[in-house]
């Protein structure tokens, strides 16, 4: 139900995925009477795959989440989250409010022993292939400890999906000089530094995020949010001055159509769409995040997401690493 258009987009990107993936089933929790509509003339694989869970209330955009968490008991957001705690799914997607699902799945789905707070997570392009993020948005202030904790959360997650031996850590900041950077920046860098399981490159700088100088790249999501909306829209002016340059004449458009398939794979490579699906870091469970304003296509991409990080059992890896980690 959440996201700038509810079951407008998630409803026709479920059936799509279902379509896609013979094994997968998805439960859509929200107002039956709005889903309904969007679910007539399936074909029963698809169907006998696909349920609706009435929930008579969502979780708006703008709700602050301590009143989410306080009145959302019969949420579609909190019902979801709840069939992922008591088993019935595996994984949850949302697009919707980003306060309230960090805020409801820390206390429905709880956050792993020696995590206090759930972090947003999210693979960025780089000149060397890509390389994490977070937090990108769940934590809007955070402590030294926290960013501690993401540093740690950031790594196991680059080990355990990509299979790096020693992630390089890095700490978003102004500066590379040590003497850069508010007090909370560089407590968490000692912090960070001392820890002997991480492999701390020191800070980063923004132009930092895109070179592949850090395997993970670790900041509150203030600042990780702000980082990651930027270099979305940048991306997406260079794909509009590009296209609009080669429209300006016919000799132009000639050049523009020689040049198709080497446009087609930047524009590929530069659409934060195929991205699409931020993972919520630090839960007992697995949620994704969508974006508010994903289309079908995009939002199809985060359940790809859920679907992988199901199949690789994601919060079991990264919680045996945590353990040895923390203690």
């Amino acid at each position: 139900m959440g996201g700038d258009f509810g079951p407008r987009v998630t409803v026709p990107a479920s059936i799509s995925a279902l379509a896609h993936n013979p094994h997968l089933t998805i439960n859509l929790v929200g107002h039956q009477n709005e889903i309904s509509p969007y679910i007539r003339k399936l074909n029963s694989d698809v169907a006998n795959r696909l349920e609706i869970i009435h929930a008579d209330t969502f979780i708006g955009m703008d709700e602050k989440p301590s009143m989410a968490l306080r009145h959302g008991k019969g949420s579609s957001m909190r019902i979801a989250l709840e069939r992922v705690a008591a088993g019935q799914c595996d994984a949850c997607v949302s697009a919707g409010n980003t306060g309230a699902l960090m805020v409801l799945g820390r206390s429905v789905l709880k956050t792993l022993p020696g995590i206090d707070r759930p972090a947003i997570i999210s693979a960025v392009p780089t000149t060397r292939g890509d390389s994490y993020m977070l937090d990108l948005g769940a934590n809007v202030s955070c402590s030294a400890e926290h960013l501690l904790q993401f540093a740690i959360m950031g790594s196991v997650m680059a080990q355990a999906v990509d299979q790096i031996p020693e992630p390089k850590v890095g700490l978003l900041n102004v500066g590379q000089e040590e003497i850069k950077g508010n007090e909370q920046v560089k407590l968490a860098s000692r912090l960070i530094s001392e820890h002997g399981e991480l492999n701390y490159i020191g800070y980063v700088e923004g132009d930092d995020i895109f070179t592949g100088r850090a395997d993970v790249v670790v900041c509150d999501g203030f600042v990780g949010n702000i980082a990651l909306k930027g270099s979305e829209g940048l991306a997406n002016l260079i794909r509009h001055k590009v296209r609009t340059s080669f429209n300006r004449g016919i000799y132009r458009r000639f050049l523009g159509l020689l040049a198709k398939p080497v446009l087609a794979e930047l524009n590929r490579q530069m659409d934060p769409n195929r991205r699409n699906g931020a993972s919520l870091l630090g839960l007992q469970g697995i949620v994704v995040k969508s974006h508010g304003s994903a289309d079908k296509k995009c939002f199809g991409y985060a359940l790809e997401r859920a679907i992988a990080e199901v199949e690789m059992d994601l919060p079991s890896r990264i919680s045996c690493h945590i353990e040895r980690q923390l203690s």
